[in-house]
């Protein structure tokens, strides 16, 4: 009952989210450093006027939630996040030494090659080596052609490196995804006491916005929809979420 008779209880907290995939075994793994998780609910309100006398008033009403919302904004952007955040189908490509990848060339412009961050980079035009000096540069994103290159625009070329492994998301072929969230905080108001919160059955909406170059640290800002957890049932058993602390 000591906890139930408790007045004073400031809160502001710190913490780890976890999530995993709703309906499926596997671990609530961590998901990095995250920078505000809110929990939103939006009400419908029906109103009956009172009519008995002047000046008016509400005689009854109805207050019913319509819906209870979460908003994540993550810091780490890594494969997992990012691929849920674009509704993306993700893969690891190992690196590898490449022989003779295909291209054209073209002055002024850029040839995306297969992996990222090539290195032993040998640039060919037919049986001929094309030395790097006045011709390419190796760039992080690929090959960057000078506009003062001896080769001729829509030349064909091979090009053999060693490639980074390499993280592949392809965005917006996935359907969104259905999550179970769990934050796990600790109250710096309150000796660093548990705070913890079960988000059910979270349905996750696609990233709003991706500031890919903004000056700034890159977040990764989505928002979800808790929707009923079938698998919750009796008296005073919410089928939504639960709030736990000491």
């Amino acid at each position: 009952m000591a906890l139930i008779q408790e007045i004073y209880k400031p809160m502001s907290n710190v913490g780890q989210v976890y999530a995993g995939v709703y309906g499926v075994p596997g671990p609530l793994a961590p998901i990095g450093n995250v920078l505000d998780v809110t929990v939103t609910h939006d009400e419908t309100v029906l109103k009956q006027q009172d009519f008995t006398r002047l000046g008016g008033g509400t005689h009854a009403q109805i207050r019913r939630v319509a819906s209870a919302n979460v908003a994540i904004n993550m810091a780490d952007l890594n494969l997992v996040n990012f691929a849920r955040a674009v509704l993306g189908t993700a893969a690891e490509v190992e690196g590898a030494d490449v022989v003779d990848e295909q291209h054209k060339a073209f002055k002024g412009g850029l040839i995306r090659l297969k992996h990222l961050d090539p290195s032993a980079v040998v640039f060919k035009k037919a049986a001929a080596t094309i030395p790097a000096a006045g011709n390419y540069e190796v760039r992080k994103e690929g090959i960057y052609i000078l506009p003062g290159t001896t080769l001729t625009d829509a030349d064909d070329v091979l090009i053999s490196y060693t490639g980074k492994t390499t993280a592949t998301i392809e965005a917006l072929t996935a359907a969104n995804p259905e999550l179970v969230i769990a934050f796990g905080g600790l109250n710096e108001a309150d000796s660093g006491k548990p705070v913890v919160v079960d988000l059910y059955r979270v349905g996750q909406g696609v990233a709003k916005t991706l500031a890919l170059l903004s000056g700034n640290f890159m977040g990764l800002a989505v928002e979800g929809e808790l929707l009923m957890d079938p698998t919750k049932s009796g008296t005073g058993i919410s089928r939504y979420y639960r709030v736990q602390f000491t």
